[in-house]
Parts: C-alpha cells; sequence; structure tokens
C-alpha cells in the first residue's frame, strides 16, 4: 500500500473539511489548523486552495470519465450498459463520498482550464449516458419515454446518493446496487 505523502494528507484533510463546511467556508489557515501545522507549511505542498479543489473534482472526474469510456466500449445491451453505470456511480459514491460532494457543490468555483477539462468531462459523460439511453429505446429495450427524462431521473437520485448513504449509515455496497438498479431500471411497480 502506497504511504501517503504531505500534499495527499492535505487533499484529504481539505476534502474532508470543503465535505462539512463548504469550499468557500474554509480557508488555507484552516487547513492547516485541521493539520495542526502553519498555514505557511502548506505552500510547500500546495500552491492554493483552488489547486486542492481541482485535484479533488478532477480526480473523481477521470474516475467517472474511465468508468464510462469502458461502459461504452462494451459488446452489451443498453440495460447492461446502464447497470453497469449505476454500479459506477455506487461504487465512486462509496470510495469518494467527500470528494463526490466537492465535485457537485463545488465545481463552480473551478478556474480556467480546470473548469474547462471539467466541464467537458461532464458533458461528454452526460452525453454518452444519453446516448446509451436513445441505443435502449431504438432497440425497444427502455420504454419511449423522453432520453432526457430518463437521464435527469437516473442522474438526479446517482448525484445525491452520497447525501443520503452517509445519512443512512452506508448500506452494504452489494444490496445497495442490486436495490437501486432494480429500482432505477424496473421502477417500484
Amino acid at each position: 500500500m502506497k504511504q501517503k505523502n504531505r500534499r495527499d494528507e492535505i487533499i484529504e484533510v481539505a476534502s474532508s473539511l470543503f465535505y462539512d463546511k463548504g469550499f468557500n467556508a474554509i480557508s488555507m489557515r484552516d487547513i492547516a489548523a485541521a493539520m495542526d501545522i502553519k498555514a505557511a507549511s502548506l505552500y510547500n505542498h500546495i500552491k492554493s486552495k483552488q489547486e486542492i479543489l481541482a485535484e479533488i473534482i478532477l480526480e473523481v472526474a477521470k474516475e467517472f470519465t474511465a468508468g464510462m469510456e469502458s461502459v461504452v466500449v462494451a459488446n452489451s445491451s443498453a440495460i447492461e450498459k446502464i447497470e453497469k453505470v449505476i454500479e459506477l456511480h455506487i461504487d465512486i459514491t462509496v470510495n469518494y463520498s467527500e470528494a463526490l460532494a466537492a465535485l457537485n457543490n463545488d465545481w463552480m468555483h473551478l478556474e480556467g482550464e480546470d473548469l474547462k477539462s471539467f466541464i467537458k468531462m461532464r458533458d461528454d459523460y452526460e452525453e454518452n449516458f444519453r446516448d446509451i439511453i436513445k441505443q435502449g429505446i431504438a432497440a425497444n429495450e427502455i420504454k419511449p419515454n423522453h432520453p432526457e427524462v430518463i437521464l435527469f431521473s437516473i442522474l438526479s437520485s446517482l448525484r445525491t446518493l452520497y447525501i443520503w448513504n452517509q445519512k443512512r449509515g452506508k448500506i452494504d455496497v452489494n444490496i445497495l446496487k442490486k436495490d437501486m438498479v432494480s429500482v432505477l431500471i424496473n421502477g417500484i411497480a
């Protein structure tokens, strides 16, 4: 197992603080205080709070991008691909819940190329998901509902899963996958 370096520790502590209070409410001094070091020491490892935010968000966005890329190229039905996308969201939620909160709540604080990169990854991800839904409708695997409504319904549930999962005491990931796939694909009736 790779040992964390000081930079990784700073990012981990900042991620937790951003999760608890939000990006705007946290300063570099707050991060330093949480680590019991002087604020000036942070700058030996990281340039700015903005750099920390970008690292947190872009790492998670890259996880989503890589996961979606593997789903898109899979020789599977649209329903099987949607199941894999739901499972991908659940895995990322379980493994990166604090970072996912930053991605959902603080992405708009990214700047310059980091913001452009994030928006492109997010837009490409949604477009790939939309295409899978349209393929499923065309193949009569999915009811002919509006693709945007289907996309919104699934992503709304998945994007807020980290909040619900923390609040509910973290349900077993295998049960979560099985039941969420069932509910999001088959409905409740």
